[in-house]
């Protein structure tokens, strides 16, 4: 396949997506009428795409049942306003083609699909890992290249490969490898996606089509904009609203605490819903919580 580097005519999951937290009440169990609100609420300040059950998601401390509930709360709070995608990810080839089927009957949009953690297998059976699951659904596939937490680096070779799957659609990019994003950019027709939101202006620049944002669960309409305004044929001003993004970007993600952490801190000092984080994170204190306000106040002025 060729990419002419344009942005598909929808974007398949999104172009604004967020990496929605997973709200849990305060005994620590699922809080499904707050994931309902949260979704509703994303969806109106600007997201048109839902991530769940990713990294932010606290994905790893979660039930499988707890995922399903979470995706057809979601589902049921946004209907067709945003694209769902179901985080699957999961060491485990069989499970994760449990996960995946599961994930489709409760009504998600699409999967997200990473190589297996803690395992590092090889590239080839990387490749075989996520086309198995790919095979499980009708679902369009976004790949996880996030090789910091699994292990394992999707080489430019095999993301060549997995394109030419017909449901392997997309990548959320978190392998900090510029080169090969556009190298694989420039063969393939995969929508890319920005899953570090410091990247999500550079990354659009060479032909991503959107982002996966941690950031937006507080500030979805800023994240936003920075797109909107390199869309529009405006980059001076999308490099303005990104570079304004940074400080918060840097707090959020670059401060010692884990982006769920962070992103449940903003969102309960605003009175939305987040609640705790489960163990092994822990949550924000008074003073980082206040450092990470400020952050927000000072990149909505």
């Amino acid at each position: 396949m060729t990419s002419t580097n344009s942005v598909p005519s929808p974007p398949p999951f999104g172009r604004t997506a967020v990496a929605m937290v997973t709200p849990f009440r305060a005994d620590g169990t699922p809080d499904l009428d707050g994931a309902r609100r949260l979704a509703a609420h994303l969806v109106a300040e600007g997201c048109d795409g839902i991530v769940l059950s990713g990294t932010t998601g606290e994905s790893p401390t979660t039930t499988d049942a707890e995922k399903e509930a979470l995706v057809r709360a979601v589902v049921e709070a946004v209907g067709d306003r945003a694209r769902i995608t179901a985080g699957v990810g999961t060491g485990d080839t069989r499970h994760g083609t449990e996960l995946a089927r599961a994930a489709e009957r409760a009504g998600a949009g699409g999967l997200l699909v990473l190589p297996p953690p803690y395992s590092r297998p090889g590239q080839e059976a990387a490749a075989h890992h996520l086309r198995t699951i790919a095979d499980a659904t009708g679902l369009p596939v976004m790949l996880y290249d996030i090789p910091g937490r699994t292990g394992t680096t999707l080489a430019a070779d095999t993301l060549l490969r997995l394109a030419e799957h017909p449901r392997i659609r997309g990548v959320k990019d978190c392998a900090y490898d510029l080169m090969k994003t556009a190298k694989v950019l420039a063969a393939t027709d995969l929508a890319y996606y920005a899953g570090c939101d410091e990247q999500t202006l550079p990354l659009r620049a060479i032909g991503a089509v959107g982002c996966v944002s941690t950031v937006a669960n507080a500030a979805p309409r800023e994240v936003r904009a920075v797109l909107d305004a390199y869309d529009a044929g405006d980059p001076a001003k999308a490099t303005r609203r990104h570079l304004r993004l940074v400080p918060l970007i840097e707090a959020m993600m670059d401060g010692g605490h884990p982006g769920a952490v962070t992103a449940k801190a903003l969102l309960n000092a605003l009175g939305l819903p987040a609640g705790p984080v489960r163990a092994p994170l822990l949550a924000a204190g008074p003073e980082v919580t206040s450092e990470l306000m400020a952050a927000l106040k000072a990149a909505q002025q």
